[in-house]
């Protein structure tokens, strides 16, 4: 964090130097006449401008990195302002305006653990009027299973954001099990802060990845390959680039042979949080909901009350997290306060006898067991990368 704000700050400098040499050049412009008295000085004025321009070029461009054209600036920004819906994709007349994103800050007792009570259910409460234009309509209102916001379809056409197949998704599944995240919850990449936004746009850019482009296998090899090297200056073992396919295969789970870019967006998103923020921190993240939902999937493991559950039931917990109902499987019979998705094979619908699969109780040969602090910590990380709508598996877990 350190290196990256004081790079910001040298940035800024160098900026402002730049500001005062365009000051200085149009005051020559505007009086000839000083020009020779100046000529001293046109040796250090020309040393001045040398190290803006590397400063410039070191700070925001990068070594020997070609100058990018407009269309790819315009990608840049959007991605370190946080929106996801690209303004060439729809025309703006009669729309609203997308909301300015505020990315969050780091605040200094995050690191400490949050008190998460396993006993002291939380009252899950939505918002009553919409969150776009504040209006109430009762059952029109469409929730966020992962917050508390609500919208109007037509608000979130409007905004941009429902578009093709996505107006049909939210109608069909917002009040049903699986659920519909909004766009603040779907796009993981709101989590980062700024300079966690820029560390990640600094890696994108040193691995040439464009933004807005899909990925294929090999690309997607290869840009890991790219990461493991800046970071341990040594190639990537062969059991990592396994895994690494594996999680590609998780990321195309339509067998396209290419990844979506906000999905590659949100999988390096959770993949940046997990290595600099520790678990305590990610705890705070999650919400009545999701809080909830775990409590729920914990108490279903816990078949003996006893606080405790076997480490291959939370293994278990974490693998099913990501399992998707089918359409033809939904149901509408759910309150407009659900606390989120239960998959098919998660311990909450296994109870109603609907899962195919079972997952076994911990036998006596286990001898590691997780307590519920323990549990949240294990899977926060599977839990925040189960937020976006897609189908695409963010987080594969580990076998």
């Amino acid at each position: 964090m350190g290196v990256l704000m004081s790079r910001r700050q040298t940035v800024e400098r160098v900026q402002k130097v730049s500001l005062a040499v365009s000051a200085f050049k149009d005051g020559l412009r505007e009086q000839p006449s000083t020009r020779r008295r100046a000529e001293a000085g046109t040796a250090r004025q020309g040393t001045l401008e040398q190290e803006v321009q590397e400063g410039e070029e070191e700070a925001v461009a990068g070594p020997s990195q070609p100058e990018e054209s407009s269309a790819a600036k315009a990608a840049w920004e959007r991605l370190r302002d946080g929106r996801g819906v690209e303004p060439e994709e729809f025309d703006r007349a009669n729309r609203f305006t997308p909301p300015a994103f505020i990315r969050p800050k780091r605040e200094l007792h995050d690191d400490e653990p949050p008190d998460i009570s396993l006993e002291q259910r939380e009252q899950i409460l939505n918002d009553e009027m919409c969150e776009i234009c504040e209006v109430w309509t009762a059952e029109s209102l469409f929730p966020c299973r992962i917050c508390h916001r609500v919208y109007h379809d037509g608000c979130l056409r409007r905004m941009g954001y429902l578009q093709k197949d996505s107006a049909v998704e939210v109608t069909e599944t917002a009040h049903t099990e699986t659920g519909w995240s909004c766009y603040y919850c779907d796009n993981l990449n709101l989590l980062l802060t700024e300079e966690e936004m820029y560390s990640l746009m600094e890696t994108l850019k040193n691995c040439k990845i464009i933004p807005g482009v899909c990925l294929t296998l090999d690309d997607f090899l290869h840009y890991k390959h790219q990461v493991h090297k800046q970071q341990f200056e040594r190639t990537m073992p062969e059991a990592q680039e396994e895994q690494a396919a594996l999680q590609f295969n998780a990321l195309d789970p339509d067998k396209k042979g290419h990844i979506e870019w906000q999905d590659f967006l949100s999988h390096e998103s959770i993949q940046l949080l997990q290595k600099i923020r520790p678990q305590n921190a990610l705890l705070r993240l999650l919400t009545p909901k999701e809080r909830e939902r775990a409590r729920t999937a914990f108490l279903a493991l816990d078949q003996d009350n006893d606080g405790f559950i076997g480490e291959a039931e939370c293994r278990q917990a974490r693998h099913s997290w990501f399992r998707k109902h089918q359409k033809e499987m939904l149901s509408c019979n759910v309150s407009i306060s659900h606390v989120g998705p239960i998959s098919e094979g998660s311990p909450a619908s296994s109870r109603n006898g609907k899962s195919p699969e079972k997952i076994l109780p911990a036998t006596k040969q286990e001898e590691t067991s997780i307590d519920w602090p323990g549990f949240l910590r294990e899977n926060v990380a599977y839990i925040l990368a189960a937020r976006p709508n897609s189908a695409a598996q963010h987080l594969q877990p580990l076998a």
